[in-house]
């Protein structure tokens, strides 16, 4: 391309140089021509009268009186009306100007010059014209070369910056070269960047998401179907395939809820439910962890509340929770649940050592961790919480308290219960 636009730029150019240099070269010719011829006459007059003066006064006319006082610059040829002839100068050759005028006392006076000094001229003015026309064609190319520049390297700049999106890079460059079509074709890839970065973001987020808010539930899962391979009792079989396809229908609300998330993060299903069973229900599924930790799970606070919510988004929550108690935290872990205004807030809690307070500000960030874990349970915790207009908060760092904020469905009688162990 940069060879095109420089070629095809030398040529306009060249193409004008020989249409107007031509043009320019017969004008200027036809010019100087003229002026010469023009010159010869005046001096052919000029001498004329000079020798009507001399006459007039009776003055004697010599070669050296006419060459002398004369002024005169070319060859000339006198002849006076006695007969008297001479010739002042050097006579040129037959090819010159020549100018003939006769005199008003009978002299005859013929002014020649050489052509070869027009013609001399006229190459000292197409050396000139030449020179110029070197000159705009050296222009011209630089001109060229700049231009082609300029458009090319944006061009090979866009190509590569195609090439990177198309090998998986889409960090947009978001540089402008003060071309508008140019600049519009960057503002697109750019864009086009951008909304790939997002894409794969996402793709990553999905992942990551799914890997961990799936390993609990299947390990879970894991767990009951070896209960069951392990015991002969049909009474215990029955309560843990209850409890197994309990797990299923979470897992499969799980992935529902991560594929809703990947789609829109802000779209959400939320209903009102029973908040104690969702509690309950958690209450269950960990108990065997924390019972092979050496640990318990306890319940406190009011119960019989109903909450405006998606019931697997809330279970994903409080399980991320729980879960985080059990890795990171220590002693009994205590899920309370109380009133404040019209919402409905779930605690959980621990004797654990707390959140160090350099992460307190950043403990819902994702590939925050206290310690050797991924950082994402309670950053995917906090969004499901806000995708159902709820919210998730750290209330005390020392020790650590949880609570998840819930729209509350008011109900007439609400009655508080005693611990539940």
């Amino acid at each position: 391309m940069r060879r095109r636009l420089i070629n095809s730029t030398l040529a306009v150019v060249l193409v004008v140089i020989a249409v107007f240099g031509v043009s320019l070269v017969l004008v200027e010719t036809r010019t100087i021509t003229s002026t010469a011829e023009e010159s010869v006459e005046a001096e052919a007059v000029q001498l004329v009268s000079f020798l009507d003066g001399r006459i007039l006064e009776r003055q004697p006319i010599t070669p050296k009186i006419v060459e002398e006082q004369s002024r005169l610059q070319r060859y000339a040829r006198i002849e006076l009306r006695d007969g008297t002839a001479f010739s002042v100068g050097k006579k040129p050759s037959d090819n010159s100007i020549k100018v003939t005028k006769q005199g008003d006392h009978g002299q005859t006076v013929t002014v020649m010059e050489p052509r070869s000094a027009v013609y001399e001229e006229v190459a000292r003015t197409l050396l000139i014209i030449g020179g110029v026309a070197l000159l705009a064609v050296v222009a011209a190319v630089v001109l060229a070369v700049r231009q082609a520049d300029r458009l090319a390297s944006p061009l090979t700049d866009l190509a590569e910056t195609a090439e990177r999106l198309g090998s998986g890079d889409p960090r947009p460059r978001h540089r402008r070269y003060g071309v508008p079509e140019l600049d519009r074709v960057a503002d697109v890839l750019d864009a086009s960047a951008e909304r790939i970065a997002r894409m794969l973001t996402a793709e990553r987020r999905l992942a990551a998401d799914a890997s961990h808010q799936l390993r609990t539930p299947l390990t879970a899962l894991s767990m009951r179907l070896e209960e069951i391979s392990a015991t002969d009792d049909p009474e215990t079989v029955k309560e843990e395939a209850s409890i197994a396809l309990t797990q299923v229908e979470r897992l499969t609300d799980v992935v529902e809820r991560l594929l809703t998330n990947a789609r829109d993060p802000r779209e959400g299903s939320a209903l009102a439910f029973d908040l104690d069973e969702v509690v309950k229900q958690q209450i269950e599924e960990w108990r065997s962890a924390y019972r092979s930790a050496g640990r318990a799970v306890v319940r406190s606070g009011k119960q019989g509340m109903r909450a405006v919510g998606t019931p697997g988004a809330v279970a994903q929550v409080l399980a991320a929770l729980i879960e985080n108690s059990l890795m990171h935290g220590g002693g009994t872990v205590a899920i309370r649940t109380r009133v404040v205004g019209n919402q409905a807030v779930v605690e959980v809690t621990d004797e654990g050592p707390g959140v160090p307070a350099d992460l307190g500000a950043r403990i819902f960030e994702r590939t925050i961790s206290g310690r050797n874990s991924t950082g994402i349970g309670l950053a995917v915790a906090r969004d499901l919480a806000e995708a159902d207009g709820g919210r998730l908060e750290l209330l005390q760092q020392h020790p650590p308290v949880f609570a998840l904020f819930l729209s509350r469905v008011a109900r007439k009688q609400e009655d508080e219960p005693p611990t539940v162990r």
